[in-house]
């Protein structure tokens, strides 16, 4: 993970959990020497939800607002490949198709209603999805950008194919850079 394309990565640790029946997801993950940055990144209760936070009791970073919450919901839809219970059982998702191998995928409403283009490949799974406005925040500036996400290594998990490897994206000034690449170790079913 990093911030901009000049920044150096960061690896992390995290465990995820997704809801299959609401829009919500709860990320946390440990940085640093020797783990001792936390953060979470989830979206509980309708609401988004930045921290991080030093030897657990520090803070860092918070935040919570209705655009953190819009681009939460995107990334809760971007997401779904790894949910992919959710697709059928959440009743809160709307789906249109854009064509014979692109979806669009929506939920919310107000100022924090969220769309994310979902593109499939020639194999029926998601292989990308494309948000032209989510909100991305940089210190103290906060402004909308094309975000995108690449998912492959599909693997077939408690009879469902799902992505092992993933890479994000932003495109700032016109120029796109991967800040996120991950590789999931382990997946389970919740109840």
């Amino acid at each position: 993970m990093r911030q901009d394309s000049a920044s150096g990565w960061m690896s992390f640790k995290a465990k995820q959990t997704i809801s299959k029946v609401a829009c919500a997801f709860d990320w946390r993950a440990q940085t640093g020497p020797a783990g001792v940055v936390s953060v979470r990144d989830a979206l509980v209760g309708g609401l988004g939800l930045f921290d991080v936070r030093a030897l657990g009791f520090f803070p860092l970073a918070h935040t919570a607002s209705p655009a953190l919450t819009r681009g939460e919901l995107m990334r809760y839809l971007a997401e779904l490949a790894l949910a992919p219970a959710a697709v059928l059982g959440n009743t809160s998702l709307r789906w249109r198709s854009e064509g014979p191998d692109r979806l669009i995928v929506s939920a919310g409403a107000g100022e924090k209603a969220a769309a994310v283009s979902v593109t499939l490949g020639s194999d029926g799974r998601i292989a990308s999805i494309f948000a032209p406005d989510r909100q991305r925040g940089v210190g103290a500036k906060s402004r909308r950008a094309p975000w995108s996400g690449q998912f492959s290594d599909y693997r077939l998990r408690r009879g469902c194919w799902l992505p092992f490897h993933a890479e994000v994206s932003w495109t700032v000034d016109s120029t796109k850079f991967v800040y996120w690449v991950g590789d999931m170790q382990s997946w389970a079913a919740g109840v």
